[in-house]
């Protein structure tokens, strides 16, 4: 299961840097109209080529903080099922503890909300969006996606905290909190990518 979980996560890893280089050959194309960049006069086509970028960010961020919030919603659920099976006065602890790793996939999706509206991709507007926006983005949706790998773990900490509570359930509480503690890597995450957002001129 282990040899499972570190191939799935290899997977992602290696998926996303081959995006991100794909993204970086893009974008050494567009060096050359640097200077019309400069000066705000971006043509329909350039910026959409940098919109795709934007899109491609969006994509690493809920795709990766997606699957990894699901291999841990997986890893919690198949323990929460064992305990209330036995236990259904435990259910809605032990659903408070398995919850807890779809918050990576909540930062992914509130990530890309953000990219696609710092480039007019929502709402309807027409923004320009430079070639630093468009590479930044996929930048800001690795970090967001990378960081939301932590809900793996997060699962497998849910996972034992459950199994606690069903032989004590005065544990319940104690295991919110060492549920919650690798969730802070991807508020890190979500955090860097926002103030990215910021410097870049997409918020």
């Amino acid at each position: 299961m282990k040899i499972k979980r570190k191939a799935a996560i290899l997977a992602m890893l290696l998926t996303a840097m081959i995006l991100f280089s794909a993204g970086l050959a893009l974008a050494q194309e567009e060096d050359e109209e640097a200077g019309a960049e400069a000066e705000g006069t971006l043509t329909k086509e350039e910026n959409d080529q940098n919109k795709t970028f934007i899109i491609l960010g969006c994509v690493l961020a809920i795709g990766i903080a997606g699957i990894s919030s699901a291999i841990g919603l997986a890893l919690a659920g198949s323990s929460a099922v064992a305990v209330t099976a036995e236990k259904p006065e435990l259910f809605s602890k032990c659903l408070i503890l398995q919850v807890l790793p779809m918050t990576q996939s909540v930062y992914g999706l509130l990530t890309a909300i953000l990219l696609m509206m710092g480039a007019g991709l929502l709402g309807g507007g027409d923004a320009q969006v430079s070639s630093l926006m468009g590479v930044g983005a996929i930048w800001i949706g690795l970090a967001v996606g990378l960081t939301g790998i932590s809900a793996i773990n997060q699962g497998m900490v849910a996972s034992s905290s459950i199994s606690a509570v069903g032989r004590n359930p005065e544990v319940a509480s104690k295991g919110i909190i060492f549920t919650v503690m690798p969730e802070t890597i991807a508020i890190f995450g979500l955090l860097v990518g926002i103030l990215l957002m910021v410097g870049l001129g997409l918020l």
